[in-house]
């Protein structure tokens, strides 16, 4: 009876499932890359400053963050001319898909550009190579649109063919972003997993410096806690984009002279009084908490429904 052959040693792992995580792990270690993105995040800072264009690019306006869904149209766009490709004398409607395609890869570049310029680093090389691999697409893609309008049907095939493997290898590290990285999902503690409904006592009311941001502890979660006066305002203190420390940030007003506190990490604002975005790249709403003081002056706290 032969033997049976045990192929992995103890420890290890098949290698084809490890393949593409080695390397979008080692991508993220890739700091050869530090000096053009550096070249390149500073331009991206410099041309677009605060203010709507950046917010609307970021998705501040929907809550999320508008560059996700939009990849949807050239992806979904170039799958279907491949497909159509596959198929006798459909070469029209493949044509109008490219042509499609390559229209909605404007917007999904620019929100997409804004989005990485306030990545972490090891977030921003990952980006940086899935970009490269979105261009060659596109470029790849607007060689086949080219081609096809010129009536080499069997060239533009060609291209086409060759833009939807620089796709794959694009929206593979695309994920990679979004679900090993969590770029764009949000960072701030989840409350109602945390913190169930019901007041809770959280310091001494006098012990609060009085326009100075702090930082006290319920349960699990830090908080960021701000007296003004008599008012006092709560919100999660880790920031909705990507974690950073809101007790750390500025405080400024808004212009309807509410108080606001910038992220010290990428300029995140909230308004103080419900968390909710003033300016992005943060779109989630930070985490408010009721507050109240009790006649022994205790501060008081419980989640804002």
């Amino acid at each position: 009876m032969p033997r049976r052959v045990n192929i992995f040693r103890r420890g290890s792992r098949p290698q084809t499932s490890a393949r593409f995580a080695d390397v979008t792990e080692a991508l993220e270690q890739a700091n050869g890359l530090d000096g053009t993105i550096r070249t390149l995040s500073t331009a991206v800072r410099r041309t677009l400053r605060p203010g709507p264009v950046k917010d609307a690019l970021h998705g501040v306006p929907v809550g999320h963050p508008a560059h996700p869904p939009l990849t949807d149209v050239p992806v979904g766009m170039w799958l279907s001319a491949a497909v159509l490709d596959l198929m006798p004398g459909t070469g029209r409607a493949a044509q109008a898909l490219v042509a499609a395609g390559l229209a909605g890869a404007v917007p999904t570049v620019l929100t997409g550009i804004a989005d990485w310029a306030s990545l972490h680093r090891e977030q921003q090389r990952v980006g940086l190579v899935h970009a490269a691999g979105m261009a060659t697409s596109s470029l790849l893609y607007s060689a086949s649109l080219v081609a096809r309008y010129q009536g080499r049907d069997g060239a533009g095939r060609a291209f086409g063919f060759a833009g939807l493997s620089a796709l794959f290898a694009g929206t593979y590290l695309g994920g990679h972003l979004a679900f090993r990285q969590a770029a764009g999902a949000s960072h701030a503690d989840q409350v109602a997993h945390l913190v169930p409904l019901g007041w809770y006592d959280l310091c001494a009311a006098d012990e609060l410096p009085d326009g100075w941001p702090v930082t006290r502890r319920l349960g699990y979660i830090s908080l960021f806690v701000l007296r003004r006066g008599d008012d006092v305002h709560v919100l999660t203190d880790r920031c909705s984009h990507l974690a950073g420390p809101l007790h750390q940030g500025r405080i400024i007003t808004d212009d309807e002279a509410e108080p606001c506190v910038v992220c010290p990490w990428h300029g995140s604002t909230f308004r103080v009084a419900d968390g909710s975005v003033v300016h992005g790249p943060a779109t989630a709403r930070q985490p408010a908490f009721e507050t109240r003081v009790t006649e022994e002056g205790v501060l008081q706290v419980r989640p804002l429904g």
